[in-house]
């Protein structure tokens, strides 16, 4: 199996995985529901899924035990992609080629989805049978998903993001921008899949952060040139936002 087709077998993986998560909460066919299920399963390249299955597998961990934590952290993803899509943040319109949350179903559907998406994380964090993985590499996951995804992370990161938007921004600061925004639920997902592995995982988690690190620097410098240099049609969404 090649690279193309191990990536889109994880993309298969994940969505069922996000499907199964989903299907069961509350409130099933109302507008918030659909709006999470809207921005979550529809398209996107599932990176931080395929970084959990990628590095757990490599320590011999099963699919079954790591779709907890590859649709914990899509989640996360998914969530931050809405606020990050509102008026009062990017105000975007388009996402993956398609109508973003806010512009299908209203901005307040958008917030309740992506904040009903972060809560949703833990729970299949927390609850989920992942028979190879202790309570403390358990906690553990939800720890560091909980800081990669909060102000010292991602949050952090988009803070740091607009307060720079329509100033010239030197190299130190951009990579800082970088390494919240992007680089740390990147380092986390492969954090995740090390965690599930247990005392093996545990181990390696200093090359693997090294690694991480460098994967997430990579995807956000290629992703603000092709915001630069690509079009609508091409990157799904609006060029230059």
């Amino acid at each position: 199996m090649d690279f193309t087709q191990q990536l889109q077998a994880c993309v298969e993986q994940a969505n069922q995985a996000l499907s199964r998560f989903i299907a069961p909460l509350p409130f099933q066919n109302t507008p918030v529901v659909e709006t999470m299920q809207y921005g979550a399963l529809l398209g996107g390249k599932r990176l931080r899924p395929f970084l959990v299955y990628a590095t757990g597998q490599m320590f011999g961990v099963s699919l079954s035990t790591l779709d907890a934590p590859a649709a914990a952290v899509e989640c996360i993803h998914a969530y931050s992609l809405m606020h990050d899509d509102l008026p009062a943040m990017d105000d975007d319109d388009l996402r993956r080629g398609l109508p973003t949350c806010h512009v299908k179903f209203g901005e307040a559907n958008a917030i309740l989805a992506g904040d009903a998406l972060q809560t949703l994380a833990f729970s299949i964090i927390s609850d989920a049978p992942m028979p190879e993985v202790s309570d403390r590499d358990r906690i553990a996951m939800i720890s560091e998903l909980a800081q990669a995804s909060g102000i010292a992370g991602m949050c952090g990161g988009q803070a740091l993001d607009l307060e720079a938007e329509g100033h010239q921004v030197e190299l130190d600061a951009l990579e800082r921008i970088h390494r919240h925004k992007t680089g740390a639920l990147i380092r986390a997902a492969v954090r995740l899949g090390a965690l599930s592995a247990g005392d093996k995982g545990r181990e390696c988690l200093a090359i693997l952060d090294k690694y991480a690190e460098s994967i997430g620097l990579a995807f956000q410098v290629q992703d603000d040139i092709l915001d630069v240099v690509g079009d609508t049609a091409t990157l799904g969404k609006t060029s230059g936002c």
